[in-house]
């Protein structure tokens, strides 16, 4: 006779967060987003709530999104003891059970549980079930007089409509920098691409508000950037567990050929990878037999395995709620296999356009007029090792390079220190770095420093200063040689544009200063 199932034991903030719901759902609210970070403990969260509901006698439906959540979630119902049912092809079908497990794409293809009475509905992954035709009705036609819990690792999502406006409060788990000092979540280490290597987005489209996928094809999936983050994940994080995640399949295909090539086992994971299939590169990965798995949009959501250490963030994309998920599967912790820390390697330019899940100061209900959620503190990258800090961090916590030059910023709670004036200053430092290396972009390819001032204006839609020019190519010491290679980079322009000596000088006198151009400039040796 086997015995009783021994359910999970919940952490102090898991306990806690569940009795702020059935107080919130004491005061009459019948519509609560719970909002728990990746690697919070949702599933488990989700869990106990459904074992309280059985408990008192109540019949719960529990959506979700993908057919390979069904089996997790189950696991996960296994675990507390609890009877279910499937709304599910493939799965049996029980409607007597009191919790019943439902993909929305099959439910769409079935009837009988639009009068399968629930006394709650809970949405996993609410920013994609609740705004699927199947939660819409549930909430306003055949289940509006249910109690509806929205569950979601983050409640912001592209486009318009938001979480806000179908629910009426929220709970949450404490935010991810809190979890870290309870030791809950792994510290992260964050290092960016230098400029060159990032993934150029110049003629990428936007649409359904964000980036579109047949451009950043053509954009991310090149030799040359594979090439090089298979460079920068030897240099940085050799021999660690890896997930990246890819543009497309044809993308994940590619950067796993690449790691292979290079003597690093690796393999790809994509949508119709089977289930068994699935878990067997996951175990795979858990025993070092693989070191680095890619997909596209399968180990975004879903995905749990804690010893992995780094990610590879190959697919720009404008969602902050995608953003957080992929860095949250290496933020989870593994006492088994000794995990220091997660670290993340972002050739897509993600965490300088939507930040760090450190960012997160508290969690809020978004609505229609407040979309993906407030901006980041601005970050910057260390010029000697390619760590990304923020940008008040005086002192590079890798190679201890020092930001001597710059004003710094205190910041005791980074909540409400930024003043305006503050936030002012730190602005205009991020886009004078933008237009740094802008300059040395555009000079190592020939292109004219019009050119530059250009890119700027369309990326922050106004001018950069003339005193930003000055050692923006070669720093606060150039050498002679620096100082004639630009003057025949100008006069070669000025050949080909048409432009007078007037404005090579003039170009010259805004990199080097005013003094000095005349040796230069009546040197025979430059001609």
């Amino acid at each position: 006779m086997s015995s009783a199932p021994s359910p999970p034991k919940l952490r102090p903030y898991q306990v806690q967060l569940i009795k702020d719901l059935y107080q919130t759902l004491g005061m009459g609210y019948r519509r609560v987003a719970i909002v728990a970070g990746t690697g919070a403990g949702k599933t488990v969260i989700a869990g106990q709530i459904c074992a309280h509901a059985e408990a008192r006698g109540c019949r719960l439906l529990f959506l979700v999104h993908l057919d390979v959540l069904v089996g997790q979630t189950y696991e996960k119902m296994q675990a507390f003891g609890l009877h279910c049912g499937f709304i599910k092809a493939g799965w049996k079908e029980d409607p007597s059970a009191p919790i019943q497990i439902a993909s929305v794409q099959t439910m769409a293809k079935r009837n009988w549980w639009r009068k399968w009475k629930a006394d709650v509905v809970l949405y996993d992954e609410a920013h994609t079930t609740i705004f699927s035709r199947v939660g819409q009705q549930l909430i306003y036609r055949t289940h509006s007089d249910s109690t509806h819990l929205a569950l979601t690792a983050t409640p912001y999502r592209l486009g318009r409509e938001q979480l806000g406006d179908h629910m009426e409060t929220l709970v949450s788990s404490p935010v991810p920098s809190e979890l870290q000092r309870m030791g809950f979540l792994a510290p992260m280490k964050y290092y960016g691409m230098p400029l060159e290597n990032q993934v150029d987005l110049e003629g990428v489209r936007t649409v359904g508000g964000d980036f579109d996928e047949r451009d950043l094809k053509v954009a991310c999936d090149r030799p040359e950037l594979v090439q090089r983050i298979v460079e920068e994940w030897h240099r940085l994080t050799p021999d660690k567990r890896s997930i990246a995640f890819c543009v497309d399949v044809e993308h994940a295909h590619h950067v796993a050929e690449a790691f292979n090539q290079a003597g690093i086992p690796a393999a790809t994971v994509e949508g119709n990878t089977p289930i068994k299939e699935r878990h067997r590169l996951y175990r795979a990965l858990r025993d070092e037999d693989i070191l680095v798995l890619t997909s596209c949009n399968v180990i975004s959501i879903g995905f749990d395995e804690p010893s992995v250490e780094v990610g590879l963030l190959l697919r720009p994309t404008q969602s902050r709620a995608l953003h957080f998920q992929q860095i949250g599967r290496v933020m989870r912790i593994s006492p088994k296999t000794d995990k220091l820390h997660g670290t993340i390697l972002d050739q897509a330019g993600n965490l300088k356009r939507l930040g760090f899940p450190e960012d997160i100061q508290s969690y809020s209900l978004p609505t229609t007029s407040e979309p993906e959620g407030s901006g980041s503190i601005p970050s910057k990258q260390c010029p000697c090792c390619g760590r990304v800090v923020w940008i008040f961090v005086m002192t590079c916590p890798e190679c201890e390079h020092q930001w001597t030059n710059e004003t710094q910023v205190f910041l005791e709670d980074l909540a409400e220190v930024l003043s305006e004036e503050q936030f002012l200053m730190v602005q205009d430092y991020e886009m004078q770095r933008t237009f740094h290396d802008l300059r040395k972009l555009h000079y190592q390819k020939g292109a004219s420093p019009a050119w530059t001032t250009r890119k700027f204006f369309e990326q922050f839609n106004c001018l950069p200063k003339d005193a930003w020019c000055q050692g923006s190519i070669f720093g606060k010491h150039p050498t002679i040689e620096d100082k004639y290679n630009y003057k025949n980079y100008l006069t070669h322009l000025a050949q080909r544009q048409g432009k007078s000596i007037s404005w090579v000088i003039s170009e010259f006198q805004k990199e080097f200063g005013l003094a000095e151009w005349q040796a230069i400039f009546f040197d025979q040796k430059s001609s």
